[in-house]
């Protein structure tokens, strides 16, 4: 039987893919995310012999786009490229289309993205004690921005609010781009983001970097330091991105899938396409990534029930 079964398996994977293959993308096109999305799904659809159609389904933080490819087809033909709002969802709304693991089919980590704490330069403050001071001086009027209830920029601005105790309001934007410029605008005072969309805009005086939240500097960014160098060790926040399949899609493809992005994601064409958003390549088994959601849904649901938040 165990014979029979492998054998069924090993056909299932050369058998796939028949057909082209689709990729939802939870998020607005022309941001840092849809240019990962592009570039993984350009190098392996070459790869896989097949092309991956992108499908953009912005909305809700992510849910939307998560909420399709909960309900696909279980046949290898549709995957999805997620955020960390994939498992934050699940403690901030009250009534949610999928549940993260239940419905899917871990495959791999792809990629993660440093982010870096920014304000508007009109904010009379020059580094995060500075801001936390004047947070708590004038409580309830800075604006933070972010791509999104329940995005990882927004949660982690929250984090940095819980820790340490001072109020702020949050504006959610459909992506975190247009969250960045209206930063830019000084529209909002305040933005958690990824280092590849907003060191152009560092850079131009158009924001002030206070520190990044990663254990170590930057490399693109070696001047602005860490949040614990700034005086608040605890607070490091990746955006990483992984791909997921419908729940009981076979396992073959899984592995199959699994083997190609751990491939591809590191080319060098890929990692240099990768390095102008910011972005480093990641890998995982399909059991790692597994338990690192639900340590990641671990460590936000306690934040969103310390900072009392909720969404529709």
């Amino acid at each position: 039987a165990g014979a029979a079964v492998a054998l069924t398996d090993i056909a299932i994977a050369q058998a796939w893919p028949a057909k082209p293959v689709r990729l939802v993308l939870p998020f607005p096109p022309g941001g840092g995310t849809d240019i990962l999305g592009r570039t993984m799904a350009n190098r392996l659809g070459e790869s896989i012999g097949q092309s991956i159609v992108l499908d953009n389904r912005p909305g809700a933080g992510g849910n939307l786009g998560a909420e399709i490819v909960a309900r696909a087809a279980a046949d290898g033909y549709t995957m999805v490229l997620v955020a960390p709002g994939f498992v934050i969802s699940p403690s901030l709304y009250r009534k949610l289309g999928y549940d993260p693991f239940k419905d899917f089919e871990p495959v791999s980590l792809v990629a993660v993205i440093p982010n870096l704490l920014a304000v508007h330069p009109s904010l009379p403050v020059q580094n995060v004690k500075e801001l936390i001071a004047f947070a708590k001086a004038n409580p309830g009027k800075i604006n933070f921005g972010s791509g999104g209830v329940g995005t990882s920029n927004h949660l982690a601005t929250e984090l940095l609010a819980v820790r340490t105790g001072v109020s702020m309001v949050h504006v959610p934007y459909k992506g975190a781009a247009t969250a960045m410029m209206d930063t830019v605008a000084g529209n909002v005072q305040l933005i958690t983001i990824g280092t590849g969309a907003a060191l152009a805009q560092v850079k131009a005086g158009k924001l002030r970097a206070l520190a990044t939240l990663t254990p170590g500097r930057v490399p693109n960014a070696p001047e602005i330091p860490t949040i614990a160098e700034a005086g608040f060790p605890g607070l490091e926040v990746h955006t990483w991105y992984a791909v997921f399949l419908p729940a009981r899609s076979p396992a073959a493809i899984v592995r199959r899938l699994n083997d190609e992005l751990s491939r591809v994601m590191f080319e060098a064409d890929v990692r240099e396409r990768l390095s102008t958003i910011g972005a480093e390549p990641q890998k995982s088994t399909p059991e790692e990534l597994a338990k690192f959601i639900r340590n990641e849904h671990r460590r936000w649901a306690e934040v969103i029930k310390v900072a009392k938040l909720e969404a529709d």
